[in-house]
Protein backbone atom coordinates (compact mmCIF):
# COMPACT_ATOMS: atom_id res chain seq x y z
CA UNK A 1 0.00 0.00 0.00
CA UNK A 2 1.56 3.75 -0.70
CA UNK A 3 2.20 5.73 2.28
CA UNK A 4 0.37 9.12 2.21
CA UNK A 5 3.10 10.77 1.12
CA UNK A 6 3.94 8.66 -1.70
CA UNK A 7 0.35 8.68 -2.85
CA UNK A 8 0.18 12.72 -2.57
CA UNK A 9 3.14 13.27 -4.72
CA UNK A 10 1.60 10.78 -7.45
CA UNK A 11 -0.32 13.18 -9.07
CA UNK A 12 2.75 15.98 -8.76
CA UNK A 13 4.19 15.53 -12.80
CA UNK A 14 0.55 15.92 -14.24
CA UNK A 15 -0.07 18.61 -12.20
CA UNK A 16 2.55 20.46 -13.08
CA UNK A 17 1.89 19.68 -16.91
CA UNK A 18 -1.87 20.91 -17.14
CA UNK A 19 -3.61 24.42 -16.62
CA UNK A 20 -6.18 25.52 -13.87
CA UNK A 21 -10.10 25.79 -15.01
CA UNK A 22 -10.45 28.76 -16.56
CA UNK A 23 -12.57 29.75 -13.80
CA UNK A 24 -11.74 28.29 -9.81
CA UNK A 25 -12.07 30.29 -7.17
CA UNK A 26 -9.87 27.62 -4.85
CA UNK A 27 -8.08 24.26 -6.02
CA UNK A 28 -6.57 21.59 -3.71
CA UNK A 29 -3.39 21.62 -2.14
CA UNK A 30 -0.74 20.55 -4.96
CA UNK A 31 2.38 19.33 -3.52
CA UNK A 32 5.33 21.88 -4.54
CA UNK A 33 7.68 19.10 -4.92
CA UNK A 34 7.53 16.48 -7.68
CA UNK A 35 9.21 14.04 -5.50
CA UNK A 36 10.65 13.97 -2.02
CA UNK A 37 11.68 17.91 -0.68
CA UNK A 38 15.27 18.43 -1.27
CA UNK A 39 17.17 16.76 1.19
CA UNK A 40 14.54 14.01 2.47
CA UNK A 41 13.23 13.87 5.83
CA UNK A 42 10.14 15.22 7.50
CA UNK A 43 6.78 13.54 9.39
CA UNK A 44 4.78 10.96 8.25
CA UNK A 45 0.63 10.70 8.84
CA UNK A 46 -2.25 12.97 7.85
CA UNK A 47 -1.92 16.72 8.46
CA UNK A 48 -3.00 17.59 11.96
CA UNK A 49 -4.97 20.35 12.69
CA UNK A 50 -6.15 22.17 15.70
CA UNK A 51 -9.51 23.52 17.08
CA UNK A 52 -8.21 26.86 15.57
CA UNK A 53 -7.44 25.77 12.06
CA UNK A 54 -3.66 25.46 12.76
CA UNK A 55 -2.29 23.09 10.77
CA UNK A 56 1.14 20.74 11.77
CA UNK A 57 2.63 17.41 10.99
CA UNK A 58 3.24 18.50 7.44
CA UNK A 59 4.59 15.56 5.33
CA UNK A 60 3.87 17.49 1.95
CA UNK A 61 4.66 20.82 1.54
CA UNK A 62 1.72 22.62 -1.00
CA UNK A 63 0.35 25.29 -2.81
CA UNK A 64 -3.24 25.85 -2.63
CA UNK A 65 -4.32 28.77 -5.37
CA UNK A 66 -7.31 30.41 -5.06
CA UNK A 67 -8.57 32.36 -8.13
CA UNK A 68 -10.87 35.41 -8.14
CA UNK A 69 -13.50 35.07 -10.90
CA UNK A 70 -11.79 37.72 -12.48
CA UNK A 71 -8.08 37.51 -12.03
CA UNK A 72 -6.47 41.13 -13.00
CA UNK A 73 -3.17 39.17 -13.34
CA UNK A 74 -1.56 40.02 -9.93
CA UNK A 75 -0.90 37.30 -7.74
CA UNK A 76 0.40 37.56 -3.42
CA UNK A 77 2.02 34.17 -2.15
CA UNK A 78 0.57 33.90 1.79
CA UNK A 79 2.57 32.38 4.33
CA UNK A 80 0.33 32.18 7.78
CA UNK A 81 2.38 32.41 11.32
CA UNK A 82 2.54 30.23 13.79
CA UNK A 83 6.24 30.43 15.53
CA UNK A 84 7.61 27.57 13.25
CA UNK A 85 5.44 25.08 15.26
CA UNK A 86 2.52 25.43 13.10
CA UNK A 87 1.02 27.68 10.49
CA UNK A 88 -2.23 29.63 11.44
CA UNK A 89 -4.28 29.11 7.84
CA UNK A 90 -7.37 29.42 9.31
CA UNK A 91 -6.74 32.42 10.72
CA UNK A 92 -4.69 34.28 8.95
CA UNK A 93 -3.59 32.32 5.16
CA UNK A 94 -6.98 32.13 4.07
CA UNK A 95 -8.99 35.00 5.06
CA UNK A 96 -5.98 36.88 3.15
CA UNK A 97 -6.89 35.03 0.23
CA UNK A 98 -10.53 35.72 0.23
CA UNK A 99 -9.85 39.48 0.88
CA UNK A 100 -6.82 39.56 -2.10
CA UNK A 101 -9.28 37.72 -4.46
CA UNK A 102 -12.35 40.33 -3.70
CA UNK A 103 -10.01 42.88 -5.41
CA UNK A 104 -9.09 40.69 -8.47
CA UNK A 105 -5.76 39.53 -7.22
CA UNK A 106 -5.08 35.72 -7.45
CA UNK A 107 -3.74 34.04 -3.97
CA UNK A 108 -1.51 31.19 -3.34
CA UNK A 109 -1.80 29.84 -0.18
CA UNK A 110 1.92 28.44 1.44
CA UNK A 111 2.25 25.13 3.49
CA UNK A 112 5.56 24.95 4.01
CA UNK A 113 7.89 22.72 6.13
CA UNK A 114 7.83 23.16 9.70
CA UNK A 115 11.84 23.06 10.88
CA UNK A 116 11.21 21.31 13.98
CA UNK A 117 9.53 18.62 12.35
CA UNK A 118 12.74 16.37 11.32
CA UNK A 119 13.33 17.63 7.88
CA UNK A 120 17.33 17.22 7.10
CA UNK A 121 17.32 20.81 5.41
CA UNK A 122 15.79 22.53 9.38
CA UNK A 123 15.71 26.13 8.90
CA UNK A 124 16.05 25.94 5.01
CA UNK A 125 13.56 24.00 4.77
CA UNK A 126 10.76 26.56 4.78
CA UNK A 127 12.64 28.79 2.50
CA UNK A 128 13.57 26.75 -0.24
CA UNK A 129 9.26 25.99 -0.20
CA UNK A 130 8.86 29.83 -0.10
CA UNK A 131 11.22 30.12 -3.28
CA UNK A 132 9.72 27.25 -5.09
CA UNK A 133 6.50 28.41 -4.82
CA UNK A 134 7.59 31.51 -6.37
CA UNK A 135 9.50 29.60 -9.09
CA UNK A 136 5.79 27.46 -9.81
CA UNK A 137 3.74 30.73 -10.21
CA UNK A 138 6.36 32.38 -12.82
CA UNK A 139 6.23 28.74 -14.83
CA UNK A 140 2.81 28.27 -14.63
CA UNK A 141 2.17 32.07 -15.48
CA UNK A 142 0.51 31.88 -18.86
CA UNK A 143 -1.60 28.55 -17.54
CA UNK A 144 -2.67 30.36 -14.14
CA UNK A 145 -3.72 33.78 -15.87
CA UNK A 146 -0.50 35.25 -13.45
CA UNK A 147 1.41 38.32 -14.87
CA UNK A 148 5.20 37.49 -13.46
CA UNK A 149 6.09 40.81 -13.20
CA UNK A 150 3.16 41.86 -10.80
CA UNK A 151 4.18 38.96 -7.82
CA UNK A 152 4.00 39.68 -3.84
CA UNK A 153 4.55 37.93 -0.74
CA UNK A 154 2.47 38.83 2.44
CA UNK A 155 3.47 37.02 5.31
CA UNK A 156 2.03 37.25 8.88
CA UNK A 157 4.28 36.84 12.29
CA UNK A 158 6.67 33.64 11.49
CA UNK A 159 5.34 33.56 8.32
CA UNK A 160 6.01 37.47 7.79
CA UNK A 161 9.99 36.35 9.18
CA UNK A 162 9.89 33.43 5.90
CA UNK A 163 8.16 35.92 3.76
CA UNK A 164 11.08 38.39 4.46
CA UNK A 165 13.35 35.82 3.69
CA UNK A 166 12.45 34.85 0.25
CA UNK A 167 12.11 38.15 -0.13
CA UNK A 168 15.83 39.61 0.31
CA UNK A 169 17.83 36.47 1.37
CA UNK A 170 16.93 33.73 -1.41
CA UNK A 171 20.50 32.32 -0.58
CA UNK A 172 19.04 30.54 2.38
CA UNK A 173 16.78 28.28 0.26
CA UNK A 174 19.27 27.22 -1.99
CA UNK A 175 18.72 23.81 -3.52
CA UNK A 176 19.82 22.16 -6.44
CA UNK A 177 16.66 22.34 -9.02
CA UNK A 178 14.48 19.31 -9.66
CA UNK A 179 12.49 19.68 -13.09
CA UNK A 180 12.76 23.01 -15.78
CA UNK A 181 10.81 25.23 -13.18
CA UNK A 182 13.49 25.63 -11.15
CA UNK A 183 14.77 27.67 -13.61
CA UNK A 184 12.67 30.30 -12.90
CA UNK A 185 14.00 33.62 -11.22
CA UNK A 186 12.85 34.15 -7.60
CA UNK A 187 12.89 37.88 -7.94
CA UNK A 188 9.35 39.12 -6.86
CA UNK A 189 7.54 42.75 -7.07
CA UNK A 190 6.17 43.66 -3.62
CA UNK A 191 6.64 42.84 -0.24
CA UNK A 192 4.22 42.91 2.50
CA UNK A 193 4.53 41.75 6.24
CA UNK A 194 2.70 41.72 8.49
CA UNK A 195 3.34 42.04 12.50
CA UNK A 196 6.56 39.69 11.54
CA UNK A 197 9.33 38.56 13.77
CA UNK A 198 12.23 39.97 11.37
CA UNK A 199 15.23 39.90 13.76
CA UNK A 200 16.46 36.96 15.87
CA UNK A 201 19.20 39.32 17.82
CA UNK A 202 19.08 40.02 21.16
CA UNK A 203 17.05 41.74 22.47
CA UNK A 204 14.51 41.09 20.54
CA UNK A 205 15.04 37.23 19.92
CA UNK A 206 12.45 35.74 22.89
CA UNK A 207 10.39 34.10 20.25
CA UNK A 208 8.94 30.41 19.49
CA UNK A 209 11.05 31.45 15.31
CA UNK A 210 13.99 31.94 16.99
CA UNK A 211 13.92 28.76 18.50
CA UNK A 212 12.76 27.07 16.02
CA UNK A 213 14.77 28.09 13.12
CA UNK A 214 18.42 28.48 15.07
CA UNK A 215 17.49 26.75 18.55
CA UNK A 216 18.13 27.88 22.29
CA UNK A 217 21.50 29.07 22.34
CA UNK A 218 22.17 30.08 19.19
CA UNK A 219 25.48 31.84 18.33
CA UNK A 220 25.66 35.45 17.50
CA UNK A 221 26.55 35.00 13.63
CA UNK A 222 23.68 32.58 13.55
CA UNK A 223 21.31 35.23 15.07
CA UNK A 224 22.34 37.82 12.38
CA UNK A 225 22.47 35.15 9.23
CA UNK A 226 18.94 34.23 9.90
CA UNK A 227 17.14 37.68 10.82
CA UNK A 228 15.61 39.65 7.89
CA UNK A 229 17.12 43.08 8.18
CA UNK A 230 20.65 41.72 8.22
CA UNK A 231 20.35 40.97 4.30
CA UNK A 232 18.45 44.22 2.69
CA UNK A 233 19.67 45.28 -0.60
CA UNK A 234 19.41 48.16 -2.36
CA UNK A 235 17.42 46.67 -5.34
CA UNK A 236 14.60 44.86 -3.01
CA UNK A 237 11.14 44.59 -3.52
CA UNK A 238 9.54 48.02 -2.17
CA UNK A 239 8.05 46.89 1.32
CA UNK A 240 5.04 47.30 3.60
CA UNK A 241 4.81 46.65 6.81
CA UNK A 242 2.13 46.67 10.04
CA UNK A 243 2.76 46.09 13.43
CA UNK A 244 0.55 47.08 16.67
CA UNK A 245 2.07 48.74 19.46
CA UNK A 246 1.48 46.94 21.98
CA UNK A 247 1.82 43.76 20.15
CA UNK A 248 3.68 41.42 23.31
CA UNK A 249 4.40 38.51 21.23
CA UNK A 250 6.72 40.16 18.58
CA UNK A 251 8.39 43.16 19.42
CA UNK A 252 7.37 45.94 17.69
CA UNK A 253 10.65 47.25 17.47
CA UNK A 254 10.90 44.38 15.03
CA UNK A 255 8.90 46.27 12.09
CA UNK A 256 11.30 49.37 13.20
CA UNK A 257 14.40 47.54 12.50
CA UNK A 258 13.38 46.36 9.07
CA UNK A 259 12.15 50.01 7.99
CA UNK A 260 15.30 51.58 9.03
CA UNK A 261 17.29 48.42 6.86
CA UNK A 262 15.12 49.50 4.18
CA UNK A 263 15.76 53.07 4.34
CA UNK A 264 19.76 52.67 4.78
CA UNK A 265 19.64 50.47 1.56
CA UNK A 266 17.33 53.16 -0.48
CA UNK A 267 14.37 50.40 -0.63
CA UNK A 268 11.08 52.08 -0.38
CA UNK A 269 9.03 51.11 2.61
CA UNK A 270 6.27 51.93 4.12
CA UNK A 271 5.42 51.38 8.26
CA UNK A 272 2.00 51.50 9.68
CA UNK A 273 2.15 51.17 13.11
CA UNK A 274 -1.61 51.53 15.32
CA UNK A 275 -1.63 51.75 18.42
CA UNK A 276 -3.75 48.70 19.52
CA UNK A 277 -4.13 45.00 17.91
CA UNK A 278 -1.82 42.93 19.90
CA UNK A 279 -0.44 40.13 17.81
CA UNK A 280 -2.52 37.93 15.31
CA UNK A 281 -4.85 40.22 14.20
CA UNK A 282 -4.95 38.68 10.74
CA UNK A 283 -7.29 40.82 8.66
CA UNK A 284 -8.24 43.19 11.43
CA UNK A 285 -8.84 42.67 15.01
CA UNK A 286 -12.56 43.78 15.78
CA UNK A 287 -12.45 46.74 18.62
CA UNK A 288 -8.82 47.89 17.35
CA UNK A 289 -6.67 50.04 15.42
CA UNK A 290 -5.55 46.57 13.00
CA UNK A 291 -9.40 47.21 11.49
CA UNK A 292 -7.59 50.17 9.54
CA UNK A 293 -4.62 48.03 7.79
CA UNK A 294 -6.37 46.20 4.83
CA UNK A 295 -7.23 49.73 3.68
CA UNK A 296 -3.49 51.16 4.11
CA UNK A 297 -2.21 47.65 2.42
CA UNK A 298 -4.77 48.34 -0.74
CA UNK A 299 -3.59 51.94 -1.37
CA UNK A 300 -0.03 50.40 -1.03
CA UNK A 301 -1.06 47.14 -3.79
CA UNK A 302 -2.51 50.05 -5.90
CA UNK A 303 0.66 52.14 -5.70
CA UNK A 304 2.67 48.57 -6.36
CA UNK A 305 -0.02 48.15 -9.56
CA UNK A 306 -1.30 45.18 -7.84
CA UNK A 307 -4.52 45.96 -8.31
CA UNK A 308 -4.54 47.36 -12.02
CA UNK A 309 -6.26 45.26 -14.42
Amino acid sequence: MLSRRAALLCPAAAWLSHSLPARASAVLPLPLWPGTPPGGGGPHGPLAVNAKGGVSNIAIPTLALHRPARPNGAVVLIAGGGGYKRIENRHESDPAAAWLNARGITAAVLTYRLPGEGWTAGPHAPVQDALRAIRLLRAHAKDWAIDPARIGLLGFSAGGHLMGLAGVAPALGAYAPVDVADAQPVGIHALALAYPVITLMPPYDHTWTRRMMIGEHPSAAAGAQWSVQTHVRHGDAPTFLVQAQDDPISNPQNTVLMAEACRRAGVAVELHRPETGKHGFGMGRPGTATMAWPGWYAAWLARQGMLAG
